[in-house]
């Protein structure tokens, strides 16, 4: 796509109320997702043996969306922004060989989302571990408890080394690098493909409705496909960030070398250098490694344990992903044509 239309300003600007208005719309469905997914799900969301689900798993679905607000909207910009400037410094530089380019369209968009899910992951990281840390917990009226911030009470666990909610860094860009790098070349093929359709029918109205319509249509589907079959990857990865906030409390109590933090170490040692405590932000939140964990879902519940959720990620995805990027490129076009610039659909792709 060519962004020559487009400042900066105006990706992070169409990207951050992409993210904003997708959070607030699917965000309960993602709550019910994760809580499908949780290794506790059978205990706190069926009715003993009769395994039906019961009310607890609908309550409280907005907990923990006001940390990937804020953080969404940051990564959200770095993520466009990054796309856009790798996607063209690899067009601009791809060789020609007998007049066609080397590298193949899907190829670099690939190329490109990874690199801008590899900067995005590092701002929504932390958001991410908290929030889904903060969907399980219990803030229904029957445990006798008074209600509480789920965010506030998730976000105390970290709190002798904040660093420790990064350590779930590289489960997230485990999944979602493969997501990305099928969702956008999909994504593309879909949407080129949809619109020589409607040119070939003469039916292209090159309206700013259309554009926002058909990104919608090619988004949803691209996402919900790579959303069905990095479904075990994303399973995988909400057991390591649920682990992280219990581990991270079990450490901060006291022990034989004193009071450790959540990422396993003494206070006294954690303050020895910042070197080693930017350090364990690489480890996993987690002290079983992924192909441990999916060995356990596989013996416990089958190789549909992997896919548990998948069916609600995939219908998720394709309103998440069809309004983003739709809400994302309507905004990048509306906001070159209010400056003056002429910018139709076919200028603007992701």
């Amino acid at each position: 796509m060519s962004s020559s239309n487009n400042s900066s300003l105006d990706i992070w600007i169409a990207g951050a109320f992409a993210a904003f208005t997708v959070d607030l719309i699917v965000y309960p469905l993602d709550t019910i997702k994760t809580r499908l997914q949780s290794p506790n799900y059978a205990r706190l969301y069926t009715n003993g043996a009769e395994k039906t689900v019961n009310r607890a798993l609908f309550r409280g679905v907005y907990q923990g969306v006001g940390s990937v607000i804020i953080a969404t909207l940051p990564s959200s910009g770095a993520f466009f922004t990054t796309y856009e400037g790798v996607k063209a410094t690899i067009a601009d530089s791809n060789p020609k060989v007998n007049g066609k380019a080397l590298l193949p369209q899907p190829l670099i968009h690939a190329a490109a989302s990874g690199t801008a899910e590899l900067v995005s992951c590092a701002i929504l990281t932390p958001a991410e571990v908290i929030k889904q840390n903060a969907q399980m917990v219990d803030n229904s009226r029957n445990n006798g408890k008074p209600r509480v911030n789920a965010t506030l009470q998730t976000m105390r666990r970290f709190q002798s080394n904040p660093l420790a909610l990064w350590r779930g860094y590289t489960a997230l860009a485990g999944r979602n690098l493969p997501f990305t790098a099928l969702q956008f070349p999909l994504f593309e093929k879909i949407k080129e493909g949809i619109r020589r359709y409607r040119d070939e029918k003469g039916i292209r109205t090159n309206t700013l409705l259309e554009s926002g319509l058909i990104t919608a249509a090619s988004a949803g589907s691209g996402g919900s496909i790579a959303a069905v079959v990095t479904t075990p990857v994303d399973v995988v990865k909400t057991r390591i960030m649920l682990a992280a906030a219990e581990s991270a409390a079990e450490d901060q109590k006291p022990g034989k070398g004193g009071v450790v933090d959540a990422t396993g170490r003494t206070v006294q040692e954690a303050k020895e250098g910042l070197k080693d405590a930017v350090r364990n932000v690489t480890k996993p939140p987690s002290r079983k490694g992924s192909m441990q964990i999916a060995r356990e879902i596989v013996a416990d519940a089958g190789v549909k344990g992997l896919f548990r959720g998948g069916l609600l990620r995939g219908v998720w995805t394709m309103l998440g992903s069809g309004l983003y990027l739709g809400v994302y490129e309507s905004g990048r076009i509306y906001l070159a044509n209010r400056r003056g610039d002429k910018v139709d659909g076919d200028d603007v792709i992701l």
